[in-house]
């Protein structure tokens, strides 16, 4: 078989043909971490290493682990040595997503088909090079058929370059993660730029209904929330009005049960406007305090957490009536009890469990995610796939996922276990259809 054939992952005759049903649909990002100014600057790349390298904590990890010195990952070596040393581990990494990752940009956004090793690495960086002297952002959209893009912001982020630009539609997402914290400094900030003064629960809740209205204005149609578990305890509007009062002196519970009412509070909100909630849940963050003030966060320290608790989910869950819970998309980085998580879905209506999410974003991962929600929920329904990124050329993250569900369908049908007509639907739905439904209702 030849290096990366064209039918990678697609096992037989009915996973080709549905590949070639679903292959070159529209893609639509909704969830992802790309920087709004780059895309309206229409920024373009010094070169691959820079592309690869700048902000990528997949391939920082994977480095550190083979045990590239910090200089050549988030140091000041030039992204040519970083893009050497980033070649220097290929050969270790059989299995892992970053080698299709990286092989599949290769042939897709530069046409280079050999595989990158220390001896084929300059040739490689040239020849990418080449490529990239006529290549921006708006190129890499347009090569992709990328139709939508859900940026991650936060509620006192500036979104005046959020619009379309060309085909491609750029909306903000509210992510109010920092609120959680009860800062003085952000709740300041909040204050600013609501311009609404918050000394006490139900200004803060002004406020943010306030940025909430806006991102909405900005077109957007998600939240997203991430956290390493789910509440304990939800506080009453009045308990929650004293536990404010003395944000600066709360015990662990009381801050849970605040963070509990304030994650109903916007919950509900979100239903009234139509906005769909994301919860991204057991991550445990900046785990390495040494390398911490050195990188900074989002460097590639951030560590799968405990599974979650599914009583907790219930809880939360529990806390809206059918008429008041927003549809709500669920990710776990702990997939351990997904049958478990999965099931849950069943329980509550709008309620899906969402794509295999970063350490799952594997071949096996996927797999197991997508088995898990048709076994336990219904795949039918479930929203397929989003980069979570911040590499413009991770678009190919589509292609890998649109390969494995088109292998894992197949393989029913080539077993006699499903047709194929209904494949054909059910690959277009989970590709482009229900995501598509989600932002355009």
């Amino acid at each position: 078989m030849r290096f990366f054939d064209k039918n990678l992952f697609l096992t037989g005759k009915s996973s080709i043909k549905l590949y070639n049903k679903v292959k070159d649909l529209p893609i639509i990002d909704y969830h992802c971490h790309l920087d709004q100014n780059e895309i309206a600057n229409d920024s373009g790349f010094s070169d691959i290493g820079e592309l690869w390298l700048k902000a990528d904590h997949y391939k920082w990890r994977s480095m550190r682990l083979c045990g590239i010195d910090e200089y050549y990952i988030t140091g000041d070596a030039d992204y040519k040595d970083k893009f050497i040393k980033y070649a220097s581990i290929m050969p270790k990494l059989a299995g892992s997503p970053l080698y299709y990752w990286t092989h599949m940009e290769l042939k897709q956004i530069f046409g280079i088909d050999i595989p990158l090793r220390p001896d084929t690495a300059e040739e490689i960086y040239s020849k990418a090079n080449e490529v990239l002297k006529t290549l921006k952002i708006s190129n890499l959209f347009k090569k992709f058929n990328v139709e939508f893009v859900a940026t991650t912001d936060d509620p006192i982020h500036d979104l005046n370059k959020h619009k379309k630009y060309g085909e491609t539609l750029i909306s903000p997402t509210f992510r109010p993660d920092n609120l959680y914290s009860f800062d003085e400094e952000y709740i300041s900030s909040l204050a600013n730029v609501s311009g609404i003064k918050i000394n006490n629960l139900d200004n803060l809740l002004k406020a943010v209904i306030n940025r909430l209205d806006f991102f909405i204005s900005k077109g957007c149609v998600f939240s997203d929330h991430g956290f390493e578990k789910f509440p304990k305890n939800y506080a009453t509007k009045d308990e929650a009005d004293k536990l404010f009062d003395k944000r600066g002196n709360l015990t662990t519970e009381e801050k849970d049960s605040l963070f509990g009412f304030l994650l109903n509070f916007l919950g509900k909100e979100y239903k009234k406007r139509g906005i769909k909630m994301q919860i991204h849940f057991a991550v445990v963050r900046n785990n390495n305090p040494e390398a911490f003030p050195i990188c900074g966060k989002d460097s590639g320290f951030d560590l799968i957490g405990e599974e979650q608790s599914v009583k907790d989910l219930i809880r939360f869950l529990a806390t809206f009536t059918d008429e008041e819970r927003p549809e709500i998309i669920l990710y776990t980085l702990n997939d351990s009890n997904l049958q478990a998580l999965t099931a849950v879905t069943g329980a509550f209506r709008g309620v899906v469990m969402g794509a295999a999410w970063w350490f799952n974003d594997t071949v096996e991962g996927i797999r197991k995610n997508l088995s898990t929600i048709a076994e336990y929920s219904v795949l039918g329904t479930n929203l397929g796939m989003l980069t979570d990124s911040r590499s413009f050329s991770s678009y190919v993250r589509f292609d890998f996922f649109r390969r494995i569900l088109c292998g894992y369908l197949g393989d029913l049908v080539d077993k006699g276990e499903f047709d194929f007509i209904s494949a054909v639907s059910l690959a277009k739905d989970v590709c482009y259809n229900n995501v598509k439904n989600k932002i355009t209702k």
